[in-house]
């Protein structure tokens, strides 16, 4: 789960393999935030940590800048999926960018986040020559996108040398339309980056720090926080809510706030790595109010490390992170009712359930 190491510049001098060149691909238009990304970063880091040349591929959404060792492929769209908002990679001249870009880069090995995601990985599972290793993220009910396209989707999936999962529940959702070996291998975050991080001294205050880190959409369950949040106020006055994201119901949730006359509630937009360490070592609390079609949840890490209590939904992704009474508190998911009778809303110091992170080297 949580890597605890150096950060980059600071490789193990037990590190003596052969250094290879790595492709990273990712279907997300990296680097915006969210949880593949947020995995596809750290390994960069890790890699680059132990000496290999490595290069990002992805296509760039609207006018996303260059960043350090991204490669830039086509154009990224945004489309609905899963419950949430999803990109596929489009160029007239796709096939020829990928053909160029392959032959000047010359990979070692590629590593494909989400292979099926169009358009991308499916051009360079055609031209590559390498050895193509994939991990799947996703974790849904039923697909129709798989379900009918499995038999065209197999091509690509044969092309795979590895497969791997990061966590049961995407194995389980994957597997059920492409039976197959894949090895679990678990999202991690620096612990140390978080768990250093300065809290923001202005909130402080005495009040207890509600927080919530994610996209602003249905599928998280900001709206179900929110109304959870309007039922404690005014029986626990000093509580703060802090939203750590951006998203289509960001105008929803200022409304109802407007409209319930709501105070401390803080809509923070996305900051930018440092500062969102910061604002995990400011809370008190984390909440993980997603609906489902979660596979791991990679924010409850990002808590763990920074040693914020957690409440989380009670759906299959979270619970094989969050540990009930261990790490945090199970709530029954789209249920504003349960979470406002989490006891960690109290801010009770003595609360029997301490948070613990559990590390690997």
């Amino acid at each position: 789960m949580a890597l605890d190491g150096a950060r980059s510049g600071q490789a193990s001098e037990e590190t003596h393999q052969e250094k290879v060149k790595i492709g990273i691909v990712s279907p997300y238009a990296y680097p915006r935030p969210g949880g593949a990304n947020a995995h596809i970063r750290e390994t960069y880091e890790r890699l680059r940590d132990m000496g290999h040349e490595v290069r990002i591929i992805t296509a760039p959404w609207g006018d996303d800048p260059p960043a350090r060792d991204v490669i830039q492929v086509g154009q990224a769209i945004a489309v609905p999926f899963n419950g949430s908002i999803g990109r596929v990679t489009l160029s007239l001249r796709l096939e020829w960018l990928v053909s160029r870009m392959l032959e000047r880069e010359k990979f070692d090995i590629i590593h494909h986040h989400e292979p099926f995601v169009p358009f991308l990985s499916f051009q360079i599972l055609d031209s590559a020559k390498c050895p193509n290793v994939a991990t799947f993220h996703a974790f849904g009910g039923f697909s129709v996108s798989y379900w009918a396209g499995r038999i065209a989707l197999d091509r690509y999936m044969n092309k795979l040398d590895a497969k791997i999962c990061v966590s049961s529940a995407a194995r389980h959702f994957i597997s059920a339309y492409f039976p197959g070996d894949y090895k679990i291998i678990p999202n991690g975050v620096d612990v140390e980056f978080y768990k250093s991080a300065r809290p923001f001294p202005e909130f402080k205050d005495g009040k207890t720090n509600i927080l919530f880190v994610g996209r602003l959409e249905p599928r998280k369950g900001a709206m179900y926080l929110l109304q959870a949040y309007a039922k404690l106020k005014p029986k626990y006055p000093d509580t703060r809510l802090i939203f750590i994201g951006w998203g289509p119901q960001l105008g929803t949730l200022r409304r109802f706030v407007h409209d319930n006359r709501l105070e401390d509630v803080l809509f923070a937009g996305r900051p930018d790595d440092i500062d969102k360490a910061r604002f995990y070592r400011t809370g008190d609390i984390f909440c993980a109010p997603s609906t489902g079609q979660e596979s791991f949840g990679i924010v409850l890490l990002e808590a763990m490390a920074a040693g914020v209590p957690i409440v989380a939904s009670d759906i299959h992704g979270y619970k094989n992170v969050v540990q009930r009474g261990v790490q945090g508190l199970l709530a029954e998911p789209k249920n504003h009712r349960a979470l406002a009778a989490a006891r960690w809303f109290f801010g009770s110091a003595s609360s029997p359930c301490t948070p613990r992170c559990t590390t690997f080297s």
